[in-house]
């Protein structure tokens, strides 16, 4: 893998440079370290640009499934308004119209549940992948490095907050 070999190749640039008597502090060439950076964090799987594009795409069903529970519930509301003008049948329509609603709001919510739940678990295995890379090949390695695992984790966490606290608040509204 590319990103072992620049890793390696940091690992060298920190054993030949300059030491700083006392501080035990070396001197190396930023430019030189700063295009090993970069070249690292073009080379990272694509399993960390997939975090983006899952919170993108579950972003974009949860839009998805909220146009179709409304365009379902304005369906609802207007065939329910259309029944209401027939006063011989308004209570049956009443009754459709209700059961139309509680059938848009139930699969809306499962369509929204399973969108969650298949969002948190990609996070989870992202999670894991980022974790398992971080213990392979960085520890004890450099603070910058560590502090962007760290950024990683720390918005996927965020990601996964959010996906759990959007479970919860569905399963409030499904108990409401």
């Amino acid at each position: 893998m590319k990103v072992l070999e620049l890793l390696d190749e940091l690992d060298e640039i920190i054993e030949v440079a300059s030491s700083v008597p006392v501080v035990r502090k070396v001197m190396v060439d930023p430019n030189e370290v700063r295009e090993i950076v970069k070249e690292i964090r073009l080379e990272l799987p694509d399993e960390i640009q997939q975090a983006q594009w899952i919170k993108n795409e579950r972003q974009r069903i949860l839009d998805e499934a909220k146009a179709e529970y409304e365009s379902i519930l304005n369906e609802a509301r207007q065939k329910a308004d259309a029944l209401v003008e027939n006063d011989e049948i308004t209570v049956k329509a009443k009754a459709r119209a209700d059961e139309i609603l509680r059938i848009a709001q139930e699969n809306s919510q499962v369509m929204k549940m399973s969108i969650l739940d298949y969002t948190d678990s990609m996070l989870y295995n992202l999670q894991e992948k980022v974790d398992q890379m971080y213990a392979t090949y960085f520890t004890d390695m450099y603070d910058d490095l560590q502090g962007t695992f760290e950024k990683i984790n720390a918005n996927i966490a965020t990601s996964r907050s959010e996906v759990k606290e959007q479970i919860y608040k569905s399963q409030v509204e499904k108990n409401q």
